[in-house]
C-alpha cells in the first residue's frame, strides 16, 4: 500500500520561483557566452563602472563568496577587461577598475542582458507584464527581502556558469 501524499493547499511558489530562476540563468549564461562572459563577470563589470568599488563590495552586490569573486576578477584581468588598482579614496584598499575594452564589453553585455529579460517578459501578455513586475518587486522588497536565519543553513540553488 502506498502512502497518501498530503493535498497541497497553495501553489508551489518555491518550485515556480526556483524553476523560473534556473531557466532564466541558463538562457542568460548561453547568451553571455557568445561574447565570452559569465553573468558574474557582467555583474562585476557593470557595478565597477558605476562607481569606485572594492572587490568585497562587488562580491556583496553580486552575492558571491570570496573565492568565486577572486576567480571572476582573475578571469576579467586575464581577458584585459578589468584590473585591481589602489583606491583613490583609501590607499589601503584596492578597487576593481574596468579597462576601456571592459567598458565596451560591459555595454554589449548589458544589451544582451536586457534582451534576455525583454524576451522572458515578452512571453507574458502585455497587460500582465507590469502587474508581474510590480508583484515581484513587492515580494523582493517586502516579505522576501531578507533571508531568515536558519541554524542548519539553506543552500542557494546551484548557479552553474559555463
Amino acid at each position: 500500500m502506498t502512502a497518501m501524499a498530503p493535498s497541497r493547499a497553495e501553489p508551489d511558489l518555491s518550485y515556480l520561483l526556483d524553476h523560473a530562476g534556473h531557466v532564466l540563468r541558463t538562457r542568460m549564461a548561453a547568451a553571455l557566452a557568445e561574447i565570452g562572459l559569465t553573468a558574474r563577470m557582467h555583474c562585476v563589470l557593470v557595478h565597477a563602472l558605476e562607481e569606485e568599488r572594492t572587490q568585497a563590495q562587488l562580491a556583496e552586490i553580486g552575492d558571491m563568496d570570496k573565492t568565486t569573486m577572486v576567480v571572476t576578477v582573475d578571469a576579467l584581468e586575464e581577458a584585459g577587461l578589468a584590473e585591481r588598482r589602489p583606491s583613490s579614496r583609501d590607499r589601503r584598499a584596492r578597487i576593481i577598475a574596468v579597462t576601456e575594452e571592459g567598458a565596451r564589453v560591459a555595454e554589449r553585455s548589458q544589451e544582451i542582458v536586457d534582451r534576455v529579460h525583454r524576451e522572458a517578459l515578452g512571453a507574458l501578455p502585455e497587460d500582465e507584464r507590469e502587474v508581474f513586475l510590480r508583484a515581484m518587486n513587492r515580494l523582493v522588497t517586502g516579505y522576501l527581502a531578507t533571508p531568515v536565519e536558519n541554524p542548519r543553513g539553506v543552500r542557494r540553488a546551484r548557479q552553474r556558469q559555463s
